[in-house]
């Protein structure tokens, strides 16, 4: 029998679950009912969400239950079960860090040595442990691991870190970033024929979101002389848009640029002889 949807895990609440409902909404897919039930039908797509534990997801992800997932890059590597990497998302962005209290010195990674660390994730730990040659007691916890050294229960901590907020009121500072995470689309290894087309198409939205979000639109009013140099600064995805005004000597360019490179050609443009520039949001983009 085939199946004639895709079925895809998220975090059940959190700002992972918001963002991940945002995305699809972007790609134009939207929820039916809400994030309130196990389950919940999409429309505007073929897709099936179940709503799990983020630390869940890579099982049911390797076991089929789910075809696809969205969570950290953290949970995936940390559970390291069977599943395929398919596509950075850029959202919920954090990092795993050893933090130790504020009033220690920290030469190094070797003062961990003979220390006790507390950790969410004994994984990714134990293998920072195996990479540095640290020999260290590693004491799993699930919730509130920050205040683990204050209790005596740890010298130290292994644990996600986001503004670094909870760190300081709890008396600890961030020494050693182990992983840069950010949230990510995971799917099964071994997806049926019709499903790994529906999931490929699925990554297509994604990514025509991604890359919009990532360019601007522009327009601008150009002289005639100096063409060439404004046409080099936004040579756009092929070339340009490129139309005459009523004033002779002036054309109207319309091309697209890069988020990252935006203030500094818009500066390049005005010293260029550009004029009435206009910077619009791309809401899809598609190449």
């Amino acid at each position: 029998m085939q199946k004639d949807k895709l079925t895809m895990a998220i975090q059940k609440s959190g700002r992972l679950s918001d963002d991940s409902v945002q995305l699809l909404k972007k790609c134009g897919i939207r929820i039916q009912n809400g994030n309130n039930k196990l389950k919940a039908l999409a429309s505007g797509f073929p897709l099936e969400l179940i709503f799990l534990r983020d630390d869940d997801i890579p099982q049911y992800v390797e076991d089929g239950v789910a075809d696809a997932g969205i969570l950290g890059l953290n949970e995936v590597l940390e559970k390291n079960k069977d599943v395929d990497l398919m596509q950075p998302l850029g959202f919920s962005r954090c990092r795993l860090s050893v933090a130790i209290p504020k009033t220690w010195d920290y030469p190094g990674k070797e003062i961990l040595n003979g220390k006790r660390i507390a950790t969410s994730y004994p994984v990714l730990l134990r293998k920072f442990l195996l990479e540095n040659d640290i020999n260290a007691d590693i004491h799993p916890i699930s919730g509130s691991v920050e205040v683990t050294p204050s209790l005596g229960l740890a010298d130290a901590i292994f644990e996600i870190v986001s503004s670094g907020g909870t760190l300081l009121s709890n008396g600890l500072k961030e020494v050693e970033t182990v992983l840069e995470s950010e949230a990510v689309l995971i799917a099964g290894t071994s997806l049926p024929e019709e499903v790994s087309r529906l999931l490929q198409q699925l990554l297509f939205r994604i990514r025509s979101v991604q890359k919009a979000a990532n360019n601007k639109y522009i327009l601008l009013n150009a002289p005639e002389s100096n063409m060439e140099r404004i046409i080099a600064l936004i040579p756009g995805i092929k070339s340009p848009t490129i139309m005459p005004l009523v004033e002779e000597g002036w054309y109207s360019l319309h091309s697209v640029i890069s988020e990252d490179d935006f203030w500094g050609v818009i500066d390049k443009l005005k010293e260029a002889g550009a004029e009435g520039i206009l910077v619009a949001p791309i809401e899809k983009m598609v190449t």
